[in-house]
């Protein structure tokens, strides 16, 4: 899918209110499809499988999702796969190219437990759900979460390779989601801002004010997280039984604001500097969008704040 900068700036003009709701009313319908597709399938599974690269909102959709289903008489338990992480040991954790530990790769979770507790939730057990502490980069010898589920609830496992064969070959009855900003802004003369830049302005607004981050962080960070994605993600999609577009009409209009003076600090000898040309560039396209138009359950306020999923 694509959306017009002509028509985003005209509706900014006239009717910001109306633009934001109708954006927010269609993903809402969005929500609803994936919610009622999860709870024709509950019968099968009680899991729930969600993934997508980084910066797609699987926070706030998730959330979104288990409040839906809530509605519709399931409960819904959000569990995200970090939890699942091994501790860190120079000895056998996963390489990179480079030598550096790989902590993009599948091979950093504990899969066979997963896939125990798995099998586990849909057998009626209760698991312990595992904490892992990324101060010390390890798993905690104390703290856990007890988890069982009943007749109609559900537990939507969230994280990057939720949908990895590793994990869905051992599962083929749970539901699997896959979500991403999938949608470009076209002008008069092609694609002006493209679906991966959604997705990188949103990590780095969401780095700097959240993680204190300055953007040359999370810039020399974005070169692994895309080759992560392209090993392990990416090729896992059409996995999904669903695909959710996350973008919203007017997020590069919201985030604006806050994305942009964060990439007019980055230096032209950076790495991937010429991406951030084209987003120098294309910004000035678009009209501002404030804030007060923005929604406090918006998916836009999982990267800018403000929302009521803020943790």
């Amino acid at each position: 899918m694509a959306y017009s900068l002509k028509d985003i700036n005209n509706a900014i003009r006239s009717d910001p209110k109306g633009f934001v709701e109708a954006g927010d009313a269609e993903f809402a319908r969005k929500i609803d499809r994936a919610a009622q597709k999860i709870a024709d399938n509950h019968a099968r599974s009680h899991i729930v499988l969600l993934s997508g690269p980084s910066g797609s909102g699987k926070t706030t959709t998730s959330k979104k999702i288990q409040a839906r289903l809530e509605q519709m008489g399931i409960k819904a338990h959000a569990v995200s796969l970090d939890n699942y992480f091994q501790t860190v040991d120079p000895e056998t954790s996963p390489r990179n190219r480079d030598g550096l530990i790989d902590y993009e790769s599948p091979f950093c979770l504990d899969m066979d437990l997963l896939n125990r507790h798995f099998k586990m939730l849909d057998r009626g057990e209760t698991i312990h759900i595992p904490k892992f502490e990324f101060a010390r980069q390890m798993r905690s010898a104390i703290h856990s979460n007890p988890l069982q589920l009943g007749k109609d609830e559900i537990a939507i496992f969230e994280g990057i390779h939720a949908l990895n064969d590793i994990i869905t070959g051992k599962n083929p009855n749970a539901f699997k989601l896959y979500i991403s900003a999938r949608s470009s802004v076209t002008g008069e003369e092609g694609v002006v801002f493209k679906g991966t830049w959604l997705r990188l302005a949103r990590r780095t607004v969401r780095d700097a004010k959240f993680r204190a981050w300055e953007p040359q962080v999370t810039m020399k960070m974005w070169s692994n997280v895309r080759r992560g994605e392209k090993l392990y993600i990416s090729p896992f999609k059409d996995n999904a039984d669903f695909m959710f577009d996350s973008s919203l009409p007017y997020e590069v209009s919201a985030i604006k604001p806050y994305a942009l003076p964060l990439f007019q600090q980055l230096r032209p000898d950076m790495e991937r500097y010429e991406e951030i040309g084209h987003l120098l560039e294309a910004y000035p396209l678009f009209e501002t969008l404030e804030e007060s138009y923005i929604a406090p359950d918006s998916l836009i306020r999982e990267f800018i704040g403000g929302g009521i999923y803020d943790d």
